[in-house]
């Protein structure tokens, strides 16, 4: 028969993915004699059985359950469900990964109407057993039922209000059996007539149950989404005798940090308060002591919580969060975990720790958690001004950091508000890469549609620029520049601000105010660095992204989109003429005047990196997104070309396509239009071979081709490199290396790709086209119907933001291992946005890539995810 249930005695600290987080240190604690109120874990198998059978516990389960009741009861020397001195419990859940507030308890389970009455004869203290029979049915009400808190609150407010009193700790017992009264009519409204439970067995079971249901709760959904927390692995149930901080003024309750959880700063931080059970601490409704006037109400009490809570963060080697009991002078710790910080505080304790000789530099790097280093590299809101600030919506929490200023629906109109001095923030419908200036110019991104992957999304990354995409509550009048959200009117000028991180939108202008990197950070990253194995390399068109992300610790670009180039406006008028043009010989004059241009952008981006390497990707967009759709810059277009006005919008109709990002693009382009590999490659080269003279940097140069599926496609183009950068080589008298490769983003090229690397040098694999074209849906517009897909359960993550390592990872695996059977030194990276996603980058490292590409801003999370893949696989 399968165990279902364990004493807290019956367990230790590595049965933690069995008993939970709570449960596996509640069975730690005891081990280590800790005054813990006697219990048991129904465990997280038992959860998952739950699910699978209908949501239904078998009584197989139920028979254990009442088994350790038992035991429960005997240790206790009372009765469940006894009218005299009935035991009472707390029904806790418990999952193997902290998620503080997502799922719910339920305390002083067992009383009914007449066990209440003898509680209070037992306990000589009639309001506190009328207390602890209102809070019961109020928690069990809302948490197992749904009735809503509120319901309860309200009646609670107008008792209070009727008796004059400010603070529930004032009512009487009389008053109390008022409200439990008007309690029970609630929650027999709210059930149909069904009368409040008095049965004790059938409360615990519904609580176990409301518990397990607390797992797949939205906010808890929505929590293990964005902490990649998988739904397979449920959550466990504790149920622990009671103990009462609400027996009066030598009781009390209270939650306390070995360390303090913002700063990182050593010493004791917490709050308690006197006659009040736990729940009322975190709800705000009383406001709390701190934590070091305990030595004074009860210095006693002070000095064995003091002595015990260093003996737990000793023996678990970290800053511990935990929730403490003291009934009528008597000391309990209710739980213990390693406590959740700021990433400030998270490097400032692992640091402290390291020198404290508690953990090594290895457990260290492998404390932080790798996405939290976004709060320190970007800008974030001041506390105060955000407690005032009025959410009107939200959406994707695309790029991070906060943001705040003036509403603008143009590109033009961003940027030249930005020239006179004002904070920006763009809003569209959509982005396209004709709005690069505009988005360089905004302090934060707002658009209607788009994923997380989106233009918008990965531009602003990119510039490590604030934005929020896809808010499809939006409704957008661009022509009247205005647009409508939660019920207000926002037009051209209006402030609002974004919150990158979390995806809300308020009104107003809220300060903002820098992050602030200290020493630790640096010390942090170069143990990291010590450790990795995974080169870390930036996604980068600009020579500014370029010295940023060296900044952050690049060691090179993994992904240099050379269209990013083309949209200033000096130069969109030459891509446009030479995209429009009939001959060859139109295209190349037009196309010459570029080189110019693309070869500056090339010089200065090579002198950012000085030694480190750079993967120039060749053109990529389909065309149509450089021409133009305003009939001004039409009229200026056809003037520049001796055409019609007439005669533009009409070539302009004839590029246009059905499913462009499945189009004309990539090097189907240089298929096409040889002319523009040869430009781009004259370009690369004359700037590599110009800068190692100029300054005497090893120059490699690595030129990309995108978007192949075929070795034959590949070779085409090749070829017109091959003899173009031979070309530039005689004319510059150079003897200069380069490498030829491809990005590997469309399925037929993974499946191909021993063929493939019969030609390329290199494998880059581009995962944001490699999920769309794998997926068979466009990252655009995913996310219309991905929360569908995460209620039901489909998918428990966007696939464009954390790698699917069971579909387009068996495509990358089968890539690297049939790249290297044909070319064993084959340079593998990957530089989709998953560059940057720490379980991608274990992936990745698993798979043996020699470097991952991101984001600049992303930069130091690749390399701290890299160090713990490095770390977590020996």
């Amino acid at each position: 028969m399968a165990k279902w249930v364990y004493l807290f005695k019956e367990g230790n600290a590595d049965m933690r993915n069995l008993l939970g987080g709570k449960g596996a240190n509640l069975a730690e604690m005891t081990n280590l004699g800790m005054p813990i109120p006697q219990g048991f874990t129904v465990t997280t198998e038992a959860c998952t059985d739950y699910y699978t059978s209908g949501k239904q516990i078998t009584e197989e389960i139920q028979g254990q359950i009442f088994e350790a009741l038992k035991w429960l009861e005997e240790e206790n020397g009372k009765k469940f469900g006894d009218t005299e001195d009935p035991l009472l419990v707390s029904v806790r859940s418990g999952a193997r990964a902290s998620m503080p507030g997502m799922m719910d308890t339920i305390l002083n389970l067992g009383l009914n109407d007449i066990s209440v009455e003898g509680f209070a004869k037992k306990t000589g203290n009639p309001r506190f057993a009328y207390d602890s029979y209102r809070r019961f049915i109020q928690m069990f009400s809302d948490v197992v039922m749904e009735v809503p808190k509120s319901f309860f609150e309200k009646i609670i407010d107008e008792v209070k209000e009727a008796k004059g009193v400010h603070y529930d700790t004032e009512l009487t017992a009389d008053d109390l059996k008022e409200l439990i009264t008007r309690f029970k009519k609630v929650y027999s409204d709210a059930m149909d007539g069904a009368e409040f439970p008095q049965d004790p067995k059938v409360q615990l079971m519904e609580a176990v149950k409301a518990v397990f249901r607390s797992w797949d709760n939205p906010r808890a959904i929505v929590y293990r989404r964005m902490n990649d927390i998988p739904g397979d692995w449920g959550t466990a149930v504790n149920v622990q005798t009671m103990v009462f901080g609400n027996m009066g003024e030598t009781s009390g309750t209270g939650v306390a940090f070995t360390r303090n959880p913002s700063t990182g700063a050593k010493g004791i931080y917490g709050e308690y308060l006197i006659n009040a059970q736990g729940e009322d601490v975190v709800a705000g409704v009383r406001t709390p002591q701190p934590i070091t006037k305990l030595a004074e109400d009860m210095p006693d009490c002070y000095e064995q919580f003091m002595n015990l809570a260093m003996k737990l963060e000793n023996h678990y080697r970290d800053m511990q969060d935990m929730e403490f009991t003291i009934q009528e002078g008597k000391l309990f710790f209710l739980q213990t975990r390693n406590g959740k910080r700021t990433a400030q505080a998270a490097l400032q304790i692992a640091c402290d720790l390291v020198d404290e000789g508690m953990i090594t530099e290895e457990e260290a790097v492998c404390r932080i958690e790798a996405k939290s280093l976004d709060q320190l590299l970007h800008p974030t809101f001041n506390k105060d001004a955000l407690a005032e600030g009025q959410v009107i919506g939200s959406a994707l929490p695309a790029s991070p950091g906060a943001a705040a200023g003036k509403v603008y629906f143009t590109a033009e109109e961003a940027k030249a508000a930005h020239e006179k001095g004002e904070r920006v923030i763009l809003v569209r419908l959509e982005t396209s890469p004709e709005d690069i200036e505009g988005m360089h110019a905004a302090e934060g991104i707002l658009t209607v549609r788009g994923g997380m992957t989106s233009h918008a999304a990965v531009v602003a990354r990119g510039m490590g620029t604030a934005c929020v995409s896809g808010c499809g509550e939006i409704k957008i009048d661009e022509e009247a520049k205005k647009f409508e959200l939660g019920g207000h009117v926002i037009v051209e000028g209006d402030y609002i601000s974004l919150d990158g991180s979390t995806g809300n939108i308020y009104l107003g202008d809220i300060k903002t105010e820098d992050a602030s990197v200290s020493g630790n950070f640096g010390r942090l990253m170069a143990w990291a660095d010590k450790y990795r194995t995974l080169k870390v390399r930036t996604n980068a068109d600009t020579p500014a992204d370029t010295l940023n992300a060296v900044k952050l610790g690049a060691e090179g670009i993994g992904l240099c989109r050379t269209e990013h180039m083309f949209f200033e406006p000096e130069r969109i008028p030459k891509i446009r003429k030479m995209i429009l043009s009939d001959t060859v010989e139109a295209r190349e004059e037009a196309l010459n005047e570029l080189i110019p241009f693309q070869k500056g952008d090339f010089k200065a981006m090579y002198e950012a990196l000085e030694d480190r390497p750079m993967t120039v990707r060749y053109l990529d967009p389909p065309l149509h997104e450089f021409l133009p759709t305003d009939p001004e810059d039409i009229e200026a277009l056809a003037k520049d070309m001796g055409l019609t006005p007439e005669a533009i919008q009409a070539k302009c109709d004839e590029l246009h396509e059905f499913n462009p990002m499945m189009g004309h693009r990539g090097c189907r382009l240089a298929v096409t239009y040889p002319e523009i590999a040869k430009m781009q490659t004259r370009a690369v080269m004359e700037a590599a071979i110009e800068v190692k003279e100029e300054k005497g940097y090893d120059i490699i140069p690595e030129i990309m081709i995108p978007l192949v599926g075929e070795k034959k496609e590949l070779k085409f183009v090749k070829d017109v490199v091959v003899a173009t950068a031979e070309q530039v080589k005689a004319e510059k008298g150079s003897d200069m290396k380069y490498h030829i490769g491809t990005m590997i983003e469309i399925p037929r090229a993974a499946l191909l790709a021993d063929e493939i690397a019969e030609e390329a040098e290199f494998f880059s694999f581009g995962t944001n086209d490699l999920t769309q074209m794998t997926f068979g849906f466009s990252r655009d517009d995913a996310g219309k119907f991905l929360d569908a897909y995460y209620k039901a359960k489909i998918y428990e993550s966007d696939p464009f933001a954390r790698l699917d390592q069971n579909g387009v990872g068996k495509l990358v695996a089968m890539a690297v291992e049939n790249g290297r059977k044909v070319r064993p030194d084959i340079k593998l990276g990957i530089c989709g946005e998953h560059g940057g996603d720490p379980s991608s980058i274990e992936f990745c490292h698993k798979q043996g890539l020699n470097y991952v590409s991101c984001s600049p801003f992303r930069v130091p999370i690749a390399r701290l995810a890299a160090a713990q893949a490095a770390i977590n696989n020996k």
